[in-house]
């Protein structure tokens, strides 16, 4: 098949174009790598550059909450240009290392976070099609990607040679630890519901967005999501109680902005994260199921234009989830150490267990007995949920009164 320019347009506004590049490269053994490499390439550039979007976007929302006007000199009255300057002054910062510093652990530690940033979106569905690639054990791949955060904190500490950095780092590895138990515990909820844990079938298994299935189960993993990228208020990473900045308080220039490049893309992608996992990815599940009465269903990936309707449902659910953590941030004090540790093992964990088994056994037993509609698993999981919530509130209710009591 030879190129033709018009077709070649055609494909890259309908997100086809590595499919029209196969057609025209054949079955040649340079070409898959070659792909993959460009679509890595892609994929990192574009989640570099809106990075600066994030900051701009975080910075507008929060001064809008607290009725201020944010960023309003650089680039016109809306600032528009404030974090290219930003990124512009911190490349230009002189890179400063400590004289008794681990240079390898030192200086590997913040390309290691932004790696580890980057990585994890390779098994996310971002269209109909449009995936690094789709492992069946997708989520697993995220979990196990993610964990590496913990390590890089580490040898930034260590590789400083600074006994404040190295506090800091541990208790940041404190937290990070402590609350991906109860993050991969609300995820086998949906891996139960989807029967897979590939990122590509638990969107397909949504009928119903989870959301409304198990919203408990989103509810933990969103507040786990917030402790495990240092958001409000469990932004304890960098609190006024470390005396200094942290882990990362020998870095400079572009390293010590490196962490914070990491943060803001580990936000973003546990943002689209929760798009896929509990509200259908790309995919439109209510209007589907309200349609599915008429017997009429919208597969995107079909249609001709599929991939881009999809990529922009995909992004406008992502940034308002990414809008509720900014609006967090803005809203909620921090909390201490002792209450965060607490409230992970004392509460999120053994709710997040009562939670599984609650589930997994509701779906057994209808599958064994009932066959039931999507509606009726829907309303029969969405009731346990309610209740169960209802409980542990109650249950937290009476032992802070307990708590109150016995230190009055």
């Amino acid at each position: 098949m030879s190129f033709n320019l018009v077709e070649f347009l055609k494909s890259l506004v309908q997100l086809t174009v590595f499919d029209y590049l196969r057609k025209v490269w054949g079955d040649q053994p340079w070409v898959e790598p070659t792909l993959d490499i460009v679509g890595a390439m892609m994929l990192a550039t574009f989640l570099l550059l809106i990075v600066l979007v994030l900051i701009w976007l975080e910075r507008k929302l929060i001064a809008r909450l607290q009725d201020r006007i944010g960023p309003n000199r650089v680039g016109g009255k809306y600032g528009m240009l404030q974090s290219l300057a930003d990124a512009l002054k911190l490349l230009t910062k002189e890179l400063i290392t400590p004289a008794g510093a681990d240079r390898v652990a030192y200086n590997l530690a913040p390309f290691l976070i932004v790696i580890a940033a980057l990585l994890v979106w390779a098994v996310l569905p971002l269209a109909p099609g449009v995936i690094g690639v789709d492992l069946n054990i997708g989520v697993f791949f995220v979990l196990a990607v993610s964990s590496i955060s913990v390590v890089t904190l580490l040898l930034a500490g260590w590789g400083s040679n600074n006994k404040y950095a190295l506090l800091g780092a541990f208790r940041s590895v404190a937290q990070l630890v402590s609350y991906e138990v109860p993050m991969i515990l609300a995820l086998l909820i949906p891996i139960l519901l989807a029967s897979s844990m590939s990122t590509v079938d638990i969107i397909a298994a949504q009928g119903l967005p989870f959301l409304i299935f198990v919203p408990l189960s989103a509810l933990i993993f969103f507040i786990s999501a917030l402790a495990e990228t240092g958001r409000t208020p469990f932004d304890l990473l960098e609190a006024e109680s470390e005396i200094v900045a942290g882990f990362h308080v020998e870095y400079s220039g572009m390293k010590f902005a490196m962490f914070f490049l990491a943060e803001f893309l580990g936000t973003f992608f546990m943002s689209a994260f929760f798009t896929v996992v509990y509200l259908g990815g790309w995919n439109i599940p209510i209007i589907n199921a309200i349609l599915g009465v008429f017997d009429v269903n919208v597969d995107l990936a079909a249609l001709a234009f599929g991939r881009p309707l999809g990529l922009l449902v995909f992004f406008f659910k992502t940034f308002m989830i990414y809008s509720l953590f900014v609006w967090i941030r803005g809203t909620l004090p921090r909390v201490r150490i002792d209450q965060m540790l607490n409230f992970n093992w004392k509460f999120l964990v053994p709710l997040s267990l009562a939670l599984i088994l609650t589930v997994a056994v509701l779906d057994k037993v209808m599958e064994l007995y009932f066959d039931p509609s999507l509606l009726t698993r829907t309303g029969v999981h969405l009731l346990s949920n309610i209740l169960l919530g209802y409980a542990a509130l109650e249950l937290a209710r009476r032992y802070a009164r307990r708590q109150r009591l016995a230190t009055a």
